[in-house]
């Protein structure tokens, strides 16, 4: 079995977020995909099958599987549509999260992804001991979004691993408006078995959508300060689904000899 690694969100390698493709005929078992993922240690490593109409797409991180990963998600139709599928301009995924639909727009992957209703909720202590800063203001969806007064502090931030696992959200984001962007972000994912996701995709489905009331318009142009850094162009498309969109380059391929049982 063919092994991808791909750079989403990336126009360059070694740089955005690494995800593992693998392109099966048949799924292994669910046990043998969670040791895979945990052999490759990367944020997502992401199973394919094909269906009658399109294909299955599962995400695996090296702790759990997940409803939702947007950074393998757009490594993913790389893969299908450079690899397995050469020409072709447009892919659906069957996904916990429903039918995803990615089209290819002029170099670049455009991603139709749910939004997620978003909740303010009180600022706590806790809050503030996890990310070493207080935060202006948190809302809540699938994720944690904790929205920070600058750049600076979202960008030198050194948060606790442990008094994150505490916080509500299983991936806890923190975002602040960018000088050069709308907004910066960067996401901690503890609970999930990652300690710092490099560009997150499925994130900014929340973290747009709050920057995108902020400013009062459809389109953000968002950049993810990690130390591999990458930037997502966001826009809602209507009041349920949000389209993102970035490049991805190839990294390497790789032959699985180990049986998935």
């Amino acid at each position: 079995m063919k092994q991808y690694i791909i750079d989403a969100f990336a126009d360059a390698p070694f740089t955005g977020n690494p995800a593992a493709v693998c392109v099966m005929d048949a799924w292994p078992s669910e046990e043998s995909m969670k040791l895979l993922a945990r052999e490759n240690n990367l944020s997502e490593t992401a199973f394919i099958v094909r269906e009658e109409n399109g294909y299955r797409l599962r995400w695996f991180t090296p702790a759990a599987e997940v409803e939702l990963c947007g950074h393998a998600t757009l490594a993913s139709s790389f893969v299908i549509m450079n690899y397995i599928e050469p020409g072709t301009d447009t892919v659906r995924f069957n996904t916990m999260s429903g039918i995803l639909t990615i089209t290819k727009e002029n170099g670049y992957y455009a991603m139709d992804l749910p939004r997620y209703a978003l909740q303010e909720i009180p600022v706590t202590e806790d809050m503030e001991k996890a990310f070493g800063v207080r935060p202006l203001k948190a809302v809540l969806g699938l994720d944690l979004v904790c929205v920070f007064e600058n750049e600076e502090q979202v960008r030198t931030m050194s948060p606790d691993p442990k008094r994150l696992e505490k916080l509500p959200g299983r991936i806890q984001n923190a975002t602040a408006p960018g000088k050069e962007t709308d907004c910066v972000s960067r996401s901690f994912c503890p609970k999930l078995g990652i300690e710092e996701d490099p560009v997150c995709g499925s994130a900014h489905c929340q973290i747009a959508d709050y920057w995108a009331d902020v400013y009062g318009r459809k389109e953000i142009l968002a950049y993810q300060a990690s130390a591999r850094g990458g930037t997502l162009r966001c826009r809602l498309t209507d009041e349920k689904r949000i389209s993102i969109m970035g490049r991805a380059v190839l990294v390497a391929v790789s032959e699985i000899y180990a049986e998935l049982k």
